[in-house]
């Protein structure tokens, strides 16, 4: 167990990203240091290839030993993106995890005092028609949804490696499956973002606009729950602090609401004033989403703490404060 965070050298892949921000601004808060956090980026490191991996390990910390790797890096989309890209979100997150996974137990550093992998999952990897609320036990019983398939079973063959290390090398990990993530920062691109940033987006940028109407996809009818950011690092921290093993834990805030809800939420939000207007030629993506919590507040003593229209109200200030750079809307 990670007891004392100031003596680990921690690698935090996708730590430039959005959860990888204000997860390495936690892991400063708690105490690790500038010299002891490496982040790679993708301009230096391609983390696809075996290569880009080697080296990383080699260059990061002088040559140390690393100590713990949270590994959130991700290729990954809206049901747009997935639908567009499906090979190239399987090799992408597929073949990150492999090289990096088996780099680490390669060169030896599972068996140092306190050494762990973090692997970020996904709930796209659970069958399309599992129970509500999905828990973890029934990961295997079903085919992911179409759409995101491709992803989600990439990121669960990255799990199996990691149980497999355990029983062949004794190796220690975790892993987790947030639920939607959503907050400040986040990927506002139209085509390639999640929904909650989509939608906000939408209605401010309409707003503006003076738009009489907006467009959304599918029938309203599937239903989410989402997360806010600083409570999924948090739970990610957790768990690279007291995990021995990879047992599937869901991190999740524990409501449900339907698409059709968070749009009227979120417009009422924004004080978009105009017309909802919904194109059922596209897909609603799996028809549910909501996580059964239990197991990470039993294993790590982990709960969600920000109310969602909270968070949602934090999430909409930071766009309409930032939405004319660019780089918010990339």
């Amino acid at each position: 167990m990670i007891s004392e965070w100031s003596q680990q050298r921690v690698i935090v892949t996708g730590g430039a990203g959005f959860l990888g921000t204000v997860l390495c601004a936690k892991l400063r808060e708690h105490g690790v240091s500038e010299g002891n956090l490496f982040v790679p980026r993708y301009e230096q490191y391609d983390l696809t290839t075996e290569d880009a991996v080697n080296r990383m390990y080699d260059e990061a910390f002088g040559g140390a030993p690393t100590d713990v790797v949270i590994h959130l890096a991700a290729e990954v989309g809206g049901i747009g993106a997935n639908r567009d890209n499906p090979g190239r979100y399987f090799y992408a997150n597929m073949a990150m995890a492999l090289h990096l996974i088996e780099q680490f137990r390669a060169r030896g550093f599972h068996e140092r005092d306190h050494s762990t992998f973090v692997q970020t999952g996904t709930i796209c990897a659970y069958p399309k028609f599992a129970p509500i609320p999905f828990n973890e036990e029934d990961i295997w019983n079903g085919y992911p949804e179409e759409t995101n398939a491709p992803y989600g079973v990439a990121k669960k063959a990255a799990w199996q490696m990691l149980d497999a290390d355990k029983l062949q090398s004794d190796m220690r990990s975790s892993y987790v499956l947030p639920v939607n993530l959503y907050g400040p920062n986040d990927n506002f691109n139209l085509h390639s973002s999640h929904v909650i940033p989509a939608l906000i987006r939408k209605c401010v940028e309409a707003q503006d606009r003076g738009d009489d109407h907006i467009e959304c996809w599918g029938t309203g009818s599937a239903s989410r729950e989402f997360l806010y950011v600083d409570d999924a690092a948090a739970g990610i921290i957790r768990a690279a602090e007291v995990m021995e093993e990879p047992t599937p834990i869901n991190l999740g805030a524990g409501f449900e609401i339907t698409i059709k809800q968070l749009v009227e939420l979120i417009v009422k939000l924004t004080g978009f004033e105009g017309e909802i207007r919904w194109d059922a030629t596209k897909p609603d993506g799996q028809p549910r989403r909501s996580l059964d919590t239990r197991r990470a507040s039993k294993l790590l003593g982990w709960n969600a703490q920000v109310p969602f229209e909270e968070g949602l109200e934090r999430t909409i200030a930071w766009f309409r404060e930032h939405q004319a750079d660019p780089m918010a809307r990339l």
